[in-house]
């Protein structure tokens, strides 16, 4: 291996981890909010969980799958049978195919998962500047940051700075990777109505569907939560016996 080939390998190197560097230095810090679910013993709040889900139905999902939740665990979310039986039904999802190969599609039942937006990753990727949105069953444990990551990112737009030019269709996001982003600012004040009269504004939206998105990437946080209340309480009043009962033997023993 010459001189000239290991220099040429130092310098790519080199190169590599300047821009590494200067990326870093370029990326935003996160703005750290305040969840209900981020405590020890946090919960869900179950308007914020209903505001987000209105937000990822009207808006998010014309682009993006939720893959890994059913419309029955939107139970959960305080929805009742028969709210989740009208929301399942506003679907179709296809169920097999006829003698001719066709596929046949019905309304969807609570039982069915959240069927894609799209027939594949290539109609996708057509539909969306060459991007093919990502599901966002497990987005929140899927990016660094998590819940802070997500909202700064559906907040993040803004003009780029003198000398940066975009590239056709993308938009300047400060919390993106590289800031140029293929998907469209996705949030504009009073884009939904809320059925509570919540004021509809960006942080609002933001913070509502980022708490519905965390519940989807981890919806049996709660019972994992309250059995770890169980458990401790348990070992603590077990150490507490096994203390007294200790204490009562040895002092037979002293005596």
């Amino acid at each position: 291996m010459s001189r000239r080939f290991l220099r040429e390998i130092f310098i790519v190197f080199l190169n590599l981890l300047v821009s590494d560097v200067l990326c870093a230095n370029q990326q935003s810090p996160l703005p750290q909010e305040k969840w209900s679910f981020d405590r020890i013993f946090g919960t869900f709040d179950r308007a914020e969980l209903q505001r987000g889900f209105q937000v990822y139905q009207q808006v998010c999902s014309t682009c993006h799958g939720l893959s890994h939740i059913s419309y029955r665990h939107l139970k959960a979310l305080g929805f009742s049978e028969a709210k989740i039986k009208a929301i399942a039904a506003q679907k179709e999802v296809q169920d097999g195919v006829d003698e001719e190969g066709n596929p046949i599609k019905r309304g969807g039942k609570p039982s069915d998962y959240f069927p894609n937006p799209f027939v594949n990753e290539k109609a996708a990727r057509a539909a969306n500047n060459g991007a093919n949105p990502p599901d966002l069953s497990l987005i929140i444990k899927a990016r660094k940051g998590g819940p802070h990551y997500v909202k700064a990112l559906l907040k993040g737009y803004t003009d780029p700075p003198s000398g940066i030019q975009l590239a056709p269709g993308m938009s300047y996001n400060l919390y993106f990777s590289g800031h140029q982003i293929a998907m469209a600012p996705p949030l504009s004040d009073h884009l939904v109505q809320y059925a509570d009269g919540t004021p509809a504004t960006v942080d609002q939206m933001a913070h509502d569907v980022v708490t519905f998105l965390a519940w989807a990437s981890e919806p049996e946080m709660e019972e994992r939560k309250h059995l770890g209340v169980k458990i401790l309480t348990y070992l603590l009043v077990f150490t507490v016996l096994m203390g007294l009962i200790k204490r009562q033997t040895w002092r037979r023993l002293e005596e």
